[in-house]
This record gives C-alpha cells, sequence and structure tokens, in this order.
C-alpha cells in the first residue's frame, strides 16, 4: 500500500498525467486516465491494471472506494476483516489539490477524483477466435467517440465476447470514449488492430462476417445470427471501407418505415445487437 499528497501542479507526476490527455502520451506510455468515481469503481472492480488514484484532498476518498481504498488495504495486510477481500493491493492513492485534478482530467468540472490504468495487452483476439459461436462486433473507421464508446457498451449489455476495432478508428482511450463506455471497456475484450489481417483469420475460425448495406436482400430480422458471427459496422459518412466489405460474407438491411434517411452507428449496432442476443437467449 502507497499514499501520498501532492500539492504543486509543477509536480512532474501531474505533469505526465496531464500529458494523457494527448494519444501521442497515450500511447507511447500505454497508459490511460479514467475519470469519475463510477470509472475509477469499475476499474477497481475489474481486473483493470489501475497504477494509481488521485482524490481530491479536502474531499478525501469518496464513499464508493472506501471499500477499495489504503485504510482496507493495510487491514488486509494485517489480515483483518475488511468489506472486499479483493481490493487490489498494488495501487497507489494520491490525495491532489483541485486544481491538479482539472488539469489532468478532460471534462470541464470533474469528479473528484480519477485512475491512471495500464492499457490491455493486445492477448483478445485468440480468445475470440477460439470462442464457440462467438458474437462479436468489428469497427471499421467510425470516428465519434461517443458513438464508439456506446458500441462497445452496447456489446457488453448483450453479452457479446468482444469488439474489434481497426485501424483508422478514434482512440480507444479517448477520454470521452472511455466515459461514454460507462464502465463496459473493462467487463469484455476490446482487441485493436488490422481488420484486413484479422477478419481472414476469424473466416478461417469459421466466423460468418455480416455488414449492413442498402442493396442487401436480407432483413436484420431474418438472419441467423446464432452461429459464430463477427457484425462490422463502418465509418458515420462512408460506411464499412471497400478492403473491409470485400471480406464480408453476407450483407443485411435494417429496414425503415418512417422518413429518416439512416440510422446513427451507434444505434444500428444496437438494433442488430439486440436481435442477435434475442434469438440467441429469447427466441422460445
Amino acid at each position: 500500500m502507497r499514499e501520498q499528497t501532492i500539492t504543486s501542479l509543477q509536480n512532474i507526476r501531474v505533469k505526465q498525467w496531464a500529458q494523457l490527455k494527448e494519444r501521442k502520451h497515450r500511447n507511447k506510455e500505454d497508459r490511460f486516465i479514467v475519470e469519475g468515481i463510477h470509472l475509477v469503481l469499475e476499474a477497481l472492480r475489474s481486473d483493470a491494471n489501475v497504477e494509481t488514484v488521485v482524490y481530491d484532498l479536502e474531499a478525501g476518498i469518496p464513499q464508493e472506494l472506501i471499500t477499495y481504498g489504503p485504510s482496507n488495504i493495510y487491514n488486509a495486510a494485517l489480515g483483518k476483516a475488511q468489506d472486499d477481500s479483493a481490493a487490489p493491493v498494488n495501487v497507489e492513492w494520491i490525495a491532489a489539490t483541485d486544481a491538479i485534478i482539472r488539469k489532468c482530467c478532460d471534462t470541464d468540472t470533474p469528479q473528484p477524483v480519477f485512475a491512471v490504468v495500464q492499457k490491455r495487452e493486445a492477448d483478445g483476439l485468440q480468445a475470440l477466435l477460439g470462442a464457440k459461436s462467438a458474437l462479436v462486433v468489428v469497427v471499421d473507421g467510425v470516428q465519434d467517440p461517443g458513438n464508439l464508446g456506446t458500441i462497445i457498451r452496447t456489446a457488453d449489455a448483450v453479452g457479446a465476447d468482444g469488439v474489434v476495432i481497426g485501424k483508422g478508428t478514434v482512440d480507444l482511450y479517448n477520454a470521452k470514449t472511455v466515459r461514454s463506455t460507462m464502465g463496459s471497456l473493462f467487463h469484455l475484450p476490446v482487441v485493436e488492430g488490422n481488420l484486413t489481417a484479422l477478419l481472414p483469420e476469424a473466416k478461417a475460425c469459421g466466423a460468418r462476417l455480416v455488414s449492413t448495406s442498402l442493396q442487401a436482400s436480407h432483413s436484420c430480422y431474418s438472419y441467423n445470427y446464432c452461429a459464430a458471427t463477427w457484425i462490422i459496422v463502418g465509418n458515420e459518412g462512408q460506411g464499412v471501407s471497400d478492403a473491409v466489405q470485400a471480406l464480408v460474407d453476407d450483407t443485411i438491411i435494417i429496414p425503415m418505415r418512417g422518413q429518416a434517411e439512416s440510422l446513427n452507428v451507434a444505434m444500428a449496432t444496437t438494433v442488430l445487437l439486440y436481435e442477435a442476443m434475442r434469438q440467441r437467449h429469447y427466441s422460445k
């Protein structure tokens, strides 16, 4: 258990944390910032590699995080009872000023806590390839962080096996993306990679690749999602890229009876995933 206090905005640790707001520094350090009580709690509850929790010096550790805080870790080391025996023991807890928290967080009015978390190792792909009847969402070039976060959150909600993110997609560890996942980022495998290399591997393992198309002959409600299915969704304006579309096995269309021209990519993904869940778990 390590606990300390930092009050200077010029502290080297503070400068390093603030740099993580930029993608190039997140990539260089393989770390990212998680803001707010709920997301920090989800990171601590999961198998995420939380390095540091920074909380407001005046307010103290938020009540929701007390179970995982230094006092419980200390009690655990002494063999005393605590509220949650799973509290991670290698987390560094630092009290800091409100000014430091504001400097390191992306939101204008941040909550009084954030965490520094190591990125996951890219080892989730083999689990997805080997999963029987896997349901996977593949994201090809989605640019809006809110859309990407919502797609990950929906995949978590329906019990999908994972999400694969292709190059050209908004950064998974963008602060807005992380917030939009509402903690689902820590609940299922999210793999980044080159789709033109990864998708043939999925096909070789028996997965069917499916995407939406206005020219599709099958409705999304008549398609069978019960076998291993990788649902590919594309850029908000351009859709799935030509190189990825060339690998697709089946195309489907989401029928619309009103006058809307199209659905937001996150909404469309939600429609497809919930139909897949209905067929897999609620068809009787």
